[in-house]
Order: C-alpha cells, then structure tokens, then sequence
C-alpha cells in the first residue's frame, strides 16, 4: 500500500479502539445441549416457509421488472449519445460548437492510461471486483441516510452511474435505486468493464455544459484528452460529485481540494506514487479562460446551420455529432468586419443624429467562388437578421453589367451608341407612365455602351434593354445565380427588384473569371460521427457567357473606378474592377468590386424604407468600405 501523501484534502476518522471486556467479569463457557431431532411438523412448516421465501423472491422479481418497468438495455448495447456539431473554419479551427449536449465521443485508447484510473480512485475503486453493484457501498449509504434522515449519500457504483444516465432520472427515490441495481447488474453481465468504463467517461457529466471527458478537456483546458497532464485528469476525476461545486473556473480553491483528493486515491490504489502525486498537485493547469472563437463570424455559422439543418434535420445538426468543414477564413471575416463597423461609424459621425445605418459585406474567392466572408449586420447580437444573404432589397446600378453582357452576346458593341436624352415610356410599369431620369438629372446627347455603363447612365441602360429584351436580361440573371423574382419590366434595367447581396456579388465571377460563373460555396464537405461524408462540394464554373463578351465587361468595369463612379475605390496596387449602385432617394447604397485574387459586395441602407442622406451614394458610402477590407488584405500580404 503507498504511503498517505501529505495534500489539503478532508481529514479521516481515526479508527475505533478495541472494546476491551470490563474488570471483574469472565466469561463462562455454556454447556453443551443435546439437539432434539426435527418432527414432521417442523420439516412441513420448513418446507413451507422455503416455499413461501422462493414465492416472495419471484414475486419481488416480478414486481420490480413489470410495476417498476424496468427499462431493457438496447440503448446501452448500441450506445449512440448525442454528440457536438462541430463548424471548423478552412484552417480547421473550431468556429461553432452546435449540440443539445456538449459531447465528443473518443475512445479508451485515445485516453492517457491514467485519466480511467482517476475516476476509478474517486468514484468506484472496487470497479473491477463487484458485479455492477457494490453491496457494501450500498448498505453504508443506506445506514448512513437512515441515520441521518437524509438521501445524501448514494453508493453508486460507475456501472449505476451509467445506467441513470442512459436509462433513468437523478431522482433520489428508492424505488430508483433498485431499478438502477437491477441494471448496473444486468449491464455487467453484458458488456466488459473496458466498455462501461469507455461509455461511462464518455456520458457523464463534468460541469459547465461539458458532458465525457473529451468535452470537458476542451472546455476547461482548451486541448484534446490525449493532452491532459496528471493533475489536469485528476481535477476532471473529482468533477462528477458536484461539477458546479468543483468547478475550476467558478472557485479554483475548492476545485483544488477535490483534486488532492484524487491524487490522494490513486496513491493509494497504487496507480501512482507519492511523489508524482505531490508534483501534479504543484503543476500549473493552464486553465482555458476565453473560450469564444466565433472571429465575427455569428452571421456565416447561421447560414451554414440553416442550410444542414433544412437538408439533414435540426435534430442531426444538433445532436448528430457532424464535422462541417467550411470555406470560413478567419482572418477574411475579421477585416470584413472591421470594415463594415468602421464605414457605418464614419457614416453616423457624417450624418449627425438620427437612426443608425445596417451595413453587409460578402467575399468570395473570384476564382473558386469560396465565401470566405460574410457580414449580416454592424452588430450580431443587436440583430441576428443576415443583411447579406436573408434581406432582398434593390441593387440599383448594379444591375446593369448583367443587361450589357446579355446585349454583348447579343451582337451589341461597346462602340454601339444610344441617344441620351428625357424619355416618356407608357405601359413601361405596370400601366403607368414612367418619365425616368439619369442620376444627376443631366443628359447627355449620344452615348457609347462604354460609356454609358462607365458613368451609370440611366437612360442608356433603359434603351438598351428595350433592344436585348426583357426575357433575355432575365435568363441572363438565372443564369448567373440570381434566383430571386424579376420584375418583367423596363425597370429591371435600373435594379427595380429585391435582390439579396450574395446574389449579385455571385453574378459578377462571371466578368472575373473570362465567362464563367461560380456559385457560391459556404461548406466543403460534412463528415458524420462515423468519418462518412455526407456530402462534398468542389468549385466548379459554369460556362454562361462568351469569354469575348466578359473580357469585354470586365475591361469597362477596370474604367469604372478609374474614372467612372467608382472612383472613390481608388488606391488599391492592384487591378479592380467595380460597379457602383443607388436606389431611389439614397436608400440603397451598393458596391461589388473584385481583383484577381477576392470579390466582394457591399450594401448599406436602413432595415426601414428612408433616406440614407444627401449624396450617400454607392461610392460615396459603400465604396469606402470596400476599400477598407481591400487595403487591410494588402498590408496583410505585404
């Protein structure tokens, strides 16, 4: 037997001493009796009581197994628990833990050797001697609670332990008890000590949200089980008496009592020896206090999880256990956000007071068409409604590149000239006539394409929308991702429908990519609890335009910030394309620009139909932003 090691744990009972007979009395031996042989009524009345014993005995049995309805054991022998939904960004990085209960299930050989042993110490060291219950143990609880007119103490053994989380309540009841005897006995007559041991470390629960071993590694020390030191097993050992007494992170002076406690134990089960003991109890635990690493990225966890839970479930998003590899880049994520709270910051410090603007931002990689990015809103918790991918409102300007490229494939040039001037169009909306206007109110007399896109021209857009036709804008929308209904009237041609951010940013990769678009893609691959991929998604393009008529709009997009309306995106070492929108009254304010390497839109306006103010156009307040983002990636990769 080690040696009782010298740690602040609670003091024991010396034991009793020997009674000792008083003075002055002897004992005296009785004489022998001579036994009287049994008659027959004696061995009828014997025979009836071993009779009525076995009738009480299988009527007791009856009686716990059908009145008490005593669970049966499938759900043991195929031991499924509910597991934690993991998000991992691209580098792998835990984003979101999705789960009704915060459990990762491991293995008992993924385990140091001496982590079961910790909680074979502290909780049954007689584990590997008893059938699934420990007699002894139980008929000390019971006196002591009979004593005392309490239900303090149980006597659960770990094979009890697992069958009242798998299969009862914690209700302190008798009638629990027994059930919960019965059981750990039937369990133990099924399956090994390794087994219950492995399901037992796995299922219980060990304190702020974290249920198994793996779980609360994480939780409390921020690293996997197989990481664990000494000390770091031996303080999740003592958890599962009290988890939220004996938390670390609540009061660290009583969790450090339960661990001596433990290391206590294991010495003197043999499991370690004093000194290492000593030492574990010393060692730094390098406790996890900061365990948000979400990066910003509440708004992209959200769509991810509203796409796998319409497809697979809610209840296999949340208790499923799946492994969802996103196209998530952290660092991305974090200087969208960045720039989005400071362009809306610069926007409220322009305006004065009154409401305060919502802004979203989407990046993509141009060539894979990888969201590594979003941005629903300035402030997540404030509003979890995704202005990026939920909200349909009117891009504008933004529109037109898609009316160009379809009169490009058409046969039109950017050479081809349309008369700019006041026009009157009846029936042109629903009946009305509709007087449309350029944005400055100016006109400008004969027009190019070119320039006409270059300096968002209005009535250039209207004109050639009539020639192309409103059915093939419109096919040329679907065709480039946009899936949200059309208007089918010549104000399509000004970006008169709702159209959600995430569309139009995916619609111009096909400018950027010689004429082939890229849908978007938010998760990689989902891998189940069992390592099968549920399902993986690769990039691929879809041909929609000629690469003659792309290289085209992607060359007068280059012009638009060089000396069109997206100026004000100027500054960047790098190639840009871009193309500004505004609404009606400044209530939109739009910009989708891209290099070789990113494409990003940006919106900003009101959740409320009203004015965003007096020249907040899509380059005067969204372009700002978009530069911001660009910018910090620049001095990143400098």
């Amino acid at each position: 037997m080690a040696k009782k090691i010298h740690l602040p744990t609670a003091s024991k009972k010396s034991p009793a001493h020997k009674r000792k007979t008083p003075a002055g009395k002897r004992k005296t031996a009785r004489s022998p009796q001579r036994s009287k042989p049994w008659s027959h009524v004696h061995c009828f009345f014997f025979v009836l009581g071993i009779s009525f014993a076995l009738t009480l005995f299988i009527s007791l049995t009856l009686y716990l197994f059908i009145l008490l309805d005593i669970p049966n054991l499938k759900s043991i022998k195929d031991y499924n628990p509910k597991m934690t939904t993991l998000v991992l960004a691209r580098d792998h990085q835990v984003v979101k833990e999705i789960f009704d209960e915060n459990r990762r299930v491991v293995s008992m050989a993924t385990m140091p050797d001496l982590l079961p042993k910790a909680f074979v110490a502290a909780e049954d060291a007689r584990f590997y001697e008893h059938p699934g219950v420990d007699v002894w143990s139980i008929f000390r609880a019971l006196f002591h609670n009979l004593r005392s007119g309490t239900k303090a103490q149980g006597g659960s053994t770990i094979s009890q332990q697992v069958t009242r989380s798998l299969l009862l309540t914690r209700k302190k009841v008798y009638s629990r008890k027994i059930k919960e005897a019965i059981l750990a006995y039937r369990i133990d007559s099924v399956l090994s000590k390794d087994e219950i041991l492995y399901i037992y470390l796995n299922q219980i629960y060990l304190g702020e949200g974290a249920y198994g071993v793996e779980a609360a590694a994480r939780t409390y020390f921020n690293k996997g089980v197989k990481n664990l030191s000494l000390g770091q097993a031996a303080l999740l050992a003592g958890l599962p008496q009290a988890p939220s007494r004996y938390s670390p992170l609540k009061d660290i002076k009583t969790a450090k009592k339960r661990q001596a406690y433990v290391l206590n134990r294991m010495a003197e089960e043999g499991y370690i020896s004093a000194e290492a003991a000593r030492k574990a109890f010393k060692d730094n635990l390098f406790l996890n206090t900061d365990r948000e690493y979400s990066f910003g990225s509440e708004y992209y966890v959200q769509q991810v999880s509203n796409y796998v839970s319409a497809k697979y479930g809610k209840e296999t998003l949340a208790t499923g256990g799946l492994v969802i590899h996103t196209c998530l880049d952290p660092a991305l994520q974090q200087s969208a956000m960045t720039a989005v709270q400071r362009g809306v910051a610069a926007l409220n410090t322009a305006q004065g007071k009154g409401e305060n603007p919502q802004a979203a931002m989407l990046v993509m990689e141009t060539g894979t068409g990888k969201v590594r990015a979003v941005v629903g809103g300035v402030d997540f918790l404030a509003s979890q409604f995704d202005r990026a991918i939920q909200a349909r409102r009117q891009p504008g300007s933004d529109f037109k590149p898609i009316v160009y490229a379809a009169a490009l494939e058409k046969g039109f040039t950017p050479d081809s000239v349309f008369m700019d001037e006041p026009i009157s169009l009846a029936g042109a909306s629903r009946g009305k006539t509709w007087e449309p206007k350029n944005f400055d109110n100016r006109y400008y007399g004969l027009t190019t394409l070119k320039t006409g896109l270059i300096q968002s021209r209005n009535i250039v857009a209207i004109k050639l929308l009539q020639e192309v036709g409103i059915n093939r804008v419109a096919r040329m929308a679907k065709d480039l991702g946009i899936r949200s209904k059309l208007k089918p009237d010549l104000t399509m041609a000004l970006g008169s429908s709702g159209i959600s951010l995430l569309e139009m940013t995916g619609a111009y990769s096909a400018f950027a990519n010689h004429g082939s678009y890229t849908p978007p893609v938010f998760i990689e691959k989902i891998i189940d609890r069992h390592g099968n991929i549920l399902e993986e998604n690769s990039s691929g393009k879809i041909r929609v335009m000629s690469k003659k008529t792309a290289d085209l709009m992607d060359h007068i997009l280059q012009e638009v910030i060089r000396q069109g309306t997206g100026i004000q995106a100027q500054g960047l070492k790098r190639t840009a394309a871009c193309k500004t929108g505004t609404t009606d009254n400044n209530m939109d304010a739009w910009f989708i620009g891209y290099t070789r390497d990113f494409l990003a839109g940006v919106w900003v306006g009101h959740d409320k139909k009203m004015s965003l103010g007096k020249h907040a156009s899509g380059g005067q307040v969204a372009a700002p932003i978009w530069l911001d983002f660009m910018k910090q990636l620049e001095e990143e990769n400098n």
